[in-house]
Order: structure tokens, then sequence, then C-alpha cells
């Protein structure tokens, strides 16, 4: 697993003590939470316009899986300014490879053909239980090493075929978004609507393929068209 370090643009800014067990993962992204005193405007971020379409690389994860409880954590979230993510929107975000008008096709397609060789195998994650960030309701997620696998496999060929750069693995904070923060607001007022939440089980999420999406933003939400899509192969 690629050494994680402490970054300021990271949330939380430092790592997990044990990436890889799940109520360690789940304790310390509360405990960040604990220390943000307002939630910001998550569509106010750089690097995005109204016109914005960028390429990711992206595992997307059904709401289904998850048991009716995105719809009562949407219930529960009502009063306050966020925007939920709809049914066919669940990702977990793994990089941004560059934007639609300034990549290469052919450089995308080499890149597809060229990461099917050697991906890590298929695994399974622990999702849960619910937690935010300065800008967005998520789940925690665990263990992070075949994730931090993954995005290695991914950040190096991406590189090698002059796209990205990536960010690098050791800044990765793996996570799966139900609500994006809409406007500044009291992050008092969200943990005292999610804390609860925390009680709902948790979920298992199989991770068998990774996407290569083409990204937009329309209307406080996100829609992609895949590019591709590469399955990870199934250990014997």
């Amino acid at each position: 697993m690629p050494l994680l370090e402490p970054h300021p643009a990271a949330f939380p800014v430092d790592p997990p003590a044990d990436p890889d067990d799940w109520e360690t993962v789940a304790a310390h992204d509360w405990a960040a939470f604990a220390e943000v005193t307002e939630v910001s405007d998550h569509w106010q971020r750089p690097g995005w316009g109204p016109d914005t379409c960028a390429y990711y690389w992206l595992v997307t994860v059904p709401e289904s899986a998850f048991a009716g409880q995105v719809a009562q954590l949407h219930c529960v979230m009502q009063h306050l300014p966020y925007d939920p993510i709809s049914d066919g929107g669940m990702h977990l975000t793994l990089g941004r490879v560059g934007t639609v008008g300034d990549t290469d096709p052919t450089a995308l397609h080499g890149l597809l053909s060229a990461t099917r060789t050697g991906l890590p195998p298929a695994f399974t994650l622990t999702a849960g239980p619910i937690t935010a960030s300065r800008g967005a309701v998520r789940y925690s997620v665990a263990p992070w090493t075949p994730l931090l696998t993954l995005h290695e496999h991914l950040a190096r060929m991406t590189a090698a075929h002059r796209l990205g750069p990536m960010k690098p693995s050791s800044r990765l904070r793996p996570h799966i978004g139900v609500a994006y923060s809409s406007r500044t607001w009291p992050a008092a007022d969200v943990r005292a609507a999610l804390a609860p939440m925390r009680a709902l089980p948790t979920t298992t999420v199989r991770v068998q393929a990774v996407d290569l999406v083409a990204m937009r933003r329309e209307r406080r939400a996100y829609r992609w068209d895949i590019v591709g899509t590469l399955p990870l192969p199934e250990n014997d």
C-alpha cells in the first residue's frame, strides 16, 4: 500500500491510524467532522464552471446496496441546505484524467486499452456509517488497501499516457457521497441530524469494475457518460 500522508487539501487532513479497519476509519472521519465549524458550498469548488466536462476514473455504486438507507437519510436532511445524490449518481471518485476539450481522444482510448493489463482483483468494501466533510455528506468506507492499489495503477497508467496528473495516492481519502452542501451552514446542525443515523447498519459493496467517464454538472448534480468500463479480475 502506498504511504498515506497528511495534506491540507484532503479531508480528513490526516489519514486514519489503520485504513483497513472500518471502525477506525469511521471514528476518524467523524472526529474530523467534529472539528468543522461551517460546511461550505460544494458547487463553488475551483476547477468547475457551467460548461466544464472532465474525464474521471470512478466506481459507480447502486443506491439499492444501502437497502433504503439513502432515502431515509435524505428525509432526515430535508431541512438542511443539501442537494441529494439521486439513484444512478452515487459513486466513489478515484481521480481526474483531464478536461474533455484538452484531452486527445486517441490518448484516452490508448489509456483504456493499456490499463486493462495489471488491474488488481475485485474486492469488497464495508460502507458506513454516515459521516460528512466540509462540503458533503458521505459514507465512510474500508478497507483502503485495495482502493489505494487500484488508484496507484490508474494514476501510473494515466501519467504514462501523458494525461492527468491525478492526485497522488497518498492523498486519497476514499468515500461514497450521499449529498452535496449548497451553501455555507453551521456544521453543528448537520452533526445533530446525522448523529442518530450513524446507528444504521453498515453495508457491503462489491467493487468489480472501474469506469472512465465524461462528467459534467447539471442543475447542481453530477451526470456522466461512460467512456469505458474495465472489469476487475476475480480471484479463483
